[in-house]
């Protein structure tokens, strides 16, 4: 009889929770969430890699030349992966124009470069950002990884 009591209680109090959601005002529906900045569009990604220009495997390396030299900690690596993640991805969505325009090419580098480096600013302490930038390649040197930063 305790057993046919207490279902009817737990179906009262279900039912009358889910009434007292329903009968709520209803407002304008809630805006979608953001996009989370770390994900990378799988169309672009595959896009890039047609080129030659795997944005993954890029950053991971970059990522692996950045950690001992800059000594980052377990803290700031995920969201200096995904810094560089999201840099790569963008430029490699201008990489066409370095071939057909290439002042375009450089100013939307430029903006993209600049994206970036406010973004390492937030991550990095300052000597390690000042030593970030001391690593700038002379020139665009294909087998120096860090080129895709800074050319």
């Amino acid at each position: 009889m305790k057993q046919l009591a207490a279902i009817v209680l737990l179906t009262a109090l279900a039912s009358s929770a889910a009434f007292a959601q329903s009968s709520l005002p209803k407002s304008a529906p809630a805006p979608a969430p953001a996009p989370r900045p770390t994900a990378v569009a799988p169309q672009a990604v595959d896009a890039a890699k047609a080129q030659g220009f795997d944005v993954k495997s890029m950053a991971n390396s970059i990522l692996g030349k950045l950690t001992p030299t800059l000594g980052l900690s377990a803290v700031q690596k995920p969201s200096v992966l995904n810094a560089v993640t999201g840099f790569l991805k963008d430029k490699s969505g201008i990489m066409g124009l370095a071939q057909t325009d290439k002042a375009a090419y450089t100013t939307k580098f430029a903006g993209l470069q600049k994206g970036l480096f406010g973004k390492l600013k937030t991550v990095l302490s300052v000597a390690q950002y000042t030593k970030f930038l001391g690593l700038k390649p002379k020139t665009n040197d294909v087998t120096n990884v860090l080129s895709q930063l800074f050319f």
